[in-house]
């Protein structure tokens, strides 16, 4: 799997944390934000096929 080197500011990384580890929605950081581009590019699908920009 390709790795991607980001800046994130901190307050985002300190709120993604809360969610990140043992019991918690999500097993690693990298786990949630795979989570989070797949749902946007998921919304992303969904506005492009109302918008006719999208066959499907």
């Amino acid at each position: 799997m390709p790795k991607v080197s980001v800046e994130i500011p901190q307050e985002l990384l300190d709120d993604l944390n809360k969610h990140v580890g043992d019991n918690k929605k999500f097993v690693s950081q990298s786990d949630a934000i795979r989570t989070a581009i797949r749902k946007m590019l998921d919304m992303m699908d969904d506005i492009d096929r109302r918008h006719g920009r999208l066959n499907q």
